[in-house]
């Protein structure tokens, strides 16, 4: 569960540091104080997507982190197979926002990235808002709440897996069958390039080599007087000595001198040492000079040989390598439209096969599905009735359609809450209040089916008054007795059926605006419960808000 939120230049949160338990949480306050930021801020550190505009006005950066303790095994283990360790059952999740728009995330202490916070949030916290209401309109979405509640969560992948192998044949199929005129056309294009990329023979590499060879013949004169001038310098000519001789002159005097002055036997050998170096460079340079060679037809099979591999480069590849590449999949693929009748015999056989095994998967998701929606439809009529809708009628609707990426079912919830009305889908019956009641039945009848342990409301709330907000109230503290439950709320019948009460303050402050979340005991909660109901603060309206308390803290859960 959430046990710590802590914000730092958010909006207009200078700094708050939020403590939660377990339990039914609400927060509440005035319009514009600062309520939604932080959801805005939960989403943030759990690595939603965020505006710079979020920093705090005249601040360079903003930070939030949230501690989340008693963990579930699936959370922990999700956690370490990222490669993060778990210590005393708690993960905190760190993220700074950066006025540039960049942003560094911290998972227990080590750098991670703001994708890897997302998957870790889909097992710690579930966040419904107001555009959750608006998806439920969305027929898409119901096939996902039904696979939720029945666990199809590998039969979809194993029915996914089958049906990309049968569309990817489908496409294979597709490839090959082709009128005959194009065959023709296809077949006698790909015999000329492979017939023009055989006969040229390539090698890898070759380009590389003729280049150097081309080279060493253009310049062929430049080496050999520029090897010449070496071998003259170090052997000398007629009318003067080279580098040998002399040096070699220098050694027999440093050897006479050594007879009488031993210190210069050392010079002496490093001039011998010379000596050998120098008459053995003189040698190589005369053996490079004698393989300089100049040959004319050979520059020319040269010239001839690299710009037909530019040609063939332009239309084949930039590369040999890309080339040959290029050669052997046009080999393939002439071999294939040549076999296609093969081919074709074949890949229709797998088409079968895969059809068959897309049929099997299916059905099973179908019949899994037919069960779950049973369940699913009954336990959602039961939340409803207790949600001040006893008239309700609710029913998953399901039609065959296509394969497609989800199964063979279009599932559509339809919905009567009037008597003698017949079910009809949610767009065209619910309201915003009772799409806030069915969200909440959802919720709740899927919260029975994960681990994932803290909840958020966000406005559940919305369109719903007296009787049905008391409902909506006690359904939330019923929800709470398994889960962590946090709601933002305007109506005071939930806000006095909370566990724990957080307000969010706002004030002004050299013209400056400051929020801060307070933790309200009794007399803070007949306040505020108080103000909620839009009463003036008189002792009246405090006596009716603390009746309003005494009466929901004494309820058992029932009305």
């Amino acid at each position: 569960m959430l046990s710590n939120l802590h914000i730092e230049n958010i909006a207009v949160i200078e700094s708050a540091s939020i403590d939660f338990g377990s339990g039914f949480h609400v927060l509440t306050g005035e319009t514009g104080a600062g309520k939604s930021i932080l959801i805005d801020s939960i989403n943030a550190v759990l690595g939603e997507r965020v505006y710079k505009d979020i920093i705090r006005t005249g601040c360079e950066k903003a930070s939030v982190s949230a501690l989340f303790t008693d963990l579930g095994e699936r959370v922990k283990k999700t956690i370490e197979d990222m490669g993060f360790s778990v210590e005393d059952d708690c993960v905190l999740i760190q993220r700074v926002l950066s006025g540039d728009g960049k942003s560094q995330s911290r998972i227990n202490g080590r750098p991670a990235t703001a994708s890897l916070l997302r998957e870790i949030a889909d097992t710690l916290i579930n966040i419904h808002g107001q555009h959750d209401g608006q998806a439920l309109l969305n027929p898409d979405k119901h096939v996902q709440y039904i696979d939720a509640l029945a666990d199809n969560e590998a039969q979809l992948q194993n029915y996914r897996n089958a049906y990309e192998t049968m569309k990817k044949i489908k496409s294979d199929i597709k490839k090959l069958t082709m009128d005959e005129s194009e065959k023709q056309r296809k077949t006698e294009l790909l015999r000329y390039q492979i017939e023009e990329l055989e006969a040229a023979d390539i090698k890898e590499g070759e380009r590389e080599q003729l280049t150097a060879r081309r080279k060493l013949y253009q310049n062929s004169e430049k080496i050999a007087l520029a090897l010449e001038a070496a071998y003259s310098a170090l052997q000398g000519g007629e009318d003067d000595h080279g580098a040998v001789s002399l040096c070699s002159g220098a050694c027999g005097s440093l050897t006479e001198a050594a007879k009488y002055l031993s210190p210069v036997s050392p010079l002496a050998e490093k001039m011998n040492d010379v000596v050998y170096e120098l008459s053995e460079a003189a040698d190589e340079i005369r053996e490079q000079l004698s393989n300089i060679e100049y040959d004319s037809a050979d520059l020319e099979t040269i010239e001839q040989r690299l710009d037909m591999l530019y040609r063939l480069s332009l239309k084949y590849g930039d590369t040999e390598a890309e080339m040959l590449s290029f050669l052997q999949r046009i080999q393939t693929e002439l071999e294939s439209i040549e076999y296609s009748e093969q081919s074709l015999q074949n890949l229709h056989n797998a088409l079968r096969n895969a059809l068959e095994e897309t049929k099997v998967c299916a059905d099973r998701l179908t019949s899994s599905r037919f069960l779950a929606g049973e369940r699913f439809a009954t336990r959602i009529c039961e939340e409803l009735q207790f949600l001040d809708m006893p008239f309700v009628r609710f029913l998953v609707n399901r039609t065959e359609c296509d394969y497609n990426h989800t199964g063979k079912d279009k599932i559509e919830f339809l919905i009567s809450t009037n008597p003698g009305e017949p079910p009809k889908p949610l767009a065209k019956i619910a309201s915003g209040g009772e799409l806030s009641r069915i969200m909440l039945a959802i919720k709740n009848v899927l919260a029975d089916c994960d681990d994932v342990n803290t909840m958020i409301f966000d406005e559940i709330d919305v369109g719903i008054s007296g009787r049905a907000a008391q409902k909506v109230g006690l359904k939330l503290r019923e929800t709470a007795r398994g889960k962590q439950v946090i709601c933002i709320t305007h109506l005071a019948q939930i806000a006095a059926l909370s566990d724990v009460h957080l307000m969010v303050l706002k004030e002004v402050k050299d013209n400056r605006t400051y929020t801060k979340v307070e933790t309200l005991d009794f007399e803070g909660r007949k306040y505020e419960i108080a103000r909620i109901m839009g009463a003036e603060i008189t002792e009246k309206a405090l006596a009716s808000a603390e009746e309003m308390l005494r009466r929901t803290g004494e309820n058992n859960g029932s009305i």
